[in-house]
């Protein structure tokens, strides 16, 4: 046990990143909710619903 923390310590000791700032999560939670967004719209579309549909029907009618 002390020697893995022997080298977690110089591990960090060597590191000059020691994780992301504040403004570093802000930029990254705003870009993954445009990713939701961008992502809800398509699946919210006619044809990709139409597809989806065509899929489930077509597993459906497979199975049973």
């Amino acid at each position: 046990m002390r020697a893995i923390q022997m080298v977690v310590r110089r591990w960090r000791a060597l590191s000059g990143d020691r994780g992301m700032s504040t403004a570093e999560y802000a930029v990254g939670t705003i870009a993954a909710a445009a990713f939701a967004a961008l992502l809800f719209k398509i699946v919210q579309s006619p044809e990709v619903h139409t597809m989806l549909t065509g899929i489930i029907k077509k597993a459906l009618q497979q199975a049973g």
